[in-house]
């Protein structure tokens, strides 16, 4: 049975046509992964199914009472809610009922019989809701749930507006499993879990009683969990019927079959304008030319299938280093206390290292650390001669009104605006985004100018902070290429063992020097 109605829904992004005449039916416990190039789309699609954001044109209609949850990907949380009060808000109305069920408790022993009637009629139907929803395990889904996505670890007291954008992303994330909404959305629900994480979500996924749809671009997530793929490309959508290898597999077929079709369509009208141009002026053969003009003019001509910009991404050397990039003495991390045991590491030069570690191990903290953002509580960090690091942050939630193009030249002023267009080009930028501001595009459209930048910078060792969050699979797939191929030093954090485990030389593992 269908619950949501999605009828010729066009959408636009100022004078920009996002996407056009999107049509779908959600069926009953569908589990679909929403798919598709970063900036195709994707996010402002299910703002629309969440009725956060209105459409241009179309409708959407959904069943009476159904309930649309969505797992945005930045938030905000107000200072002064604990971790545990937040996540209990999430059965506001039940406890709304509770108190009403309290009050009648109060007014039923004042009460004349007429009203008592009915307000034990009340007391009766609230307490067989409290019931159904299963009020009365409200700590226990909050326990099970804290525990499956690694919140415990943050302190149930822990005031939210204390907490980073990952750890925030988790938490609403945690409060949207807890309603257990007929629709849940959910847009790149694995970034900043660590593995653990990810395979409870993957088992809640798979036990999940309604509906769901999903944006990510961890194929092996997606290929485990959904069963229906909506592939949005070319500002249109396409229904799968499978996982997201089974939609590989279909989506290879149709660009041949579209292929062909348009280039079977282009013979034709070569063959019809030559016809008419030939013999128009004849007066033996005007009728027929006339008959084909006509057929011509109300051909409905295909648009020419577009292969869109492969990122090209590579990295260079300023110079040669000395043979030891950094090495650390009994290095402490943290803010306040240590979130590790002291660290004696060194990394020579060429080496390509991953850290892993469960979500608040201290990763970031250690990058941030050794890069000098943050100082460390004790111990010694040196580095080498000559050696150069560009750092890639995990956050960078810009809210700047700067185009790609502008922000690029705010910081390489000697470059032309054609070398700047070249080097967007290469890491996967489109031209229409060039000129869009940086606050307005997808997570991974951002991440692919910062990437940008990063080629741009002179240095010899990078230092990356999970840079594959909301990249696209191509753009993924081109970026752990170039690192495979970079003669520098890396030194990375990564949630994606499949991304790294081709070319890392060492792994270093930080809940071996958990406190």
């Amino acid at each position: 049975m269908s619950i949501l109605n999605v009828e010729k829904v066009t959408h636009y992004y100022s004078d920009q046509l996002v996407f056009k005449e999107i049509d779908f039916r959600l069926l009953t416990n569908e589990r679909v992964g929403l798919v598709g190039p970063n900036g195709a789309g994707k996010t402002t699609l299910l703002k629309i199914l969440s009725g956060t954001l209105l459409p241009d044109h179309g409708k959407i209609e959904k069943l009476p009472n159904i309930r649309i949850g969505y797992l945005e990907q930045h938030i905000n949380l107000i200072e002064g809610l604990s971790i545990h009060d937040y996540l209990r808000s999430a059965f506001k109305n039940l406890f709304e009922l509770e108190n009403e069920m309290l009050q009648l408790t109060f007014e039923m022993a004042s009460s004349h019989s007429e009203q008592l009637k009915s307000q034990l009629n009340r007391y009766s139907h609230i307490q067989e809701q409290l019931e159904f929803y299963d009020f009365y395990s409200i700590d226990k889904k909050i326990e099970e749930i804290s525990f499956g996505l690694g919140i415990h670890l943050l302190g149930m007291n822990t005031d939210v507006s204390n907490l980073s954008g990952g750890q925030r992303t988790k938490l609403l994330l945690a409060k949207l499993l807890l309603s257990e909404p007929d629709i849940l959305l959910l847009d790149e629900p694995t970034n900043y879990l660590d593995y653990a994480h990810i395979q409870w979500l993957k088992d809640y996924l798979l036990n999940y009683k309604n509906s769901f749809i999903l944006i990510s671009h961890d194929t092996d997530f997606l290929n485990e969990i959904v069963n229906v793929i909506y592939h949005l490309e070319h500002k249109q959508l396409t229904r799968y019927v499978g996982n997201y290898q089974q939609f590989l597999d279909a989506y290879e077929q149709r660009k041949h079959q579209l292929h062909d079709a348009y280039e079977k369509q282009q013979e034709e009208i070569r063959k019809l304008e030559t016809y008419i141009q030939k013999n128009k002026a004849r007066a033996s053969t005007t009728k027929q030319a006339k008959s084909r003009e006509k057929r011509l003019m109300k051909m409905e001509r295909m648009d020419k299938p577009l292969e869109l910009p492969t990122p090209r991404y590579k990295f260079t050397l300023s110079e040669r280093p000395t043979s030891v990039i950094v090495e650390t003495k009994k290095l402490m991390v943290g803010y306040t206390k240590p979130l590790l045991s002291p660290l004696t590491v060194k990394i020579k030069r060429g080496e390509k290292v991953a850290i892993k570690g469960h979500n608040g191990i201290g990763k970031s903290t250690m990058l941030k650390t050794i890069i000098g953002e943050l100082a460390p509580i004790d111990g010694n960090i040196s580095f080498g001669q000559n050696v150069k690091p560009a750092y890639f942050s995990q956050e960078w939630n810009t809210s700047s009104n700067m185009t790609p193009l502008e922000f690029i030249w705010s910081m390489n002023e000697e470059m032309t605006q054609k070398e700047i267009r070249l080097a967007l080009a290469r890491a996967g930028i489109r031209n229409d985004h060039m000129f869009q501001s940086l606050h307005s595009l997808s997570g991974g459209e951002q991440t692919k100018v910062r990437l940008a930048q990063l080629m741009l910078e002179k240095s010899n060792w990078l230092i990356l902070d999970e840079p594959t969050n909301h990249l696209d699979v191509q753009a993924k797939s081109a970026l752990s290429e170039a690192l495979r191929k970079y003669e520098g030093t890396v030194l990375i954090v990564s949630h994606e063992p499949q991304f790294y485990s081709e070319w890392c030389t060492q792994i270093w593992d930080l809940d071996e020097y958990r406190n």
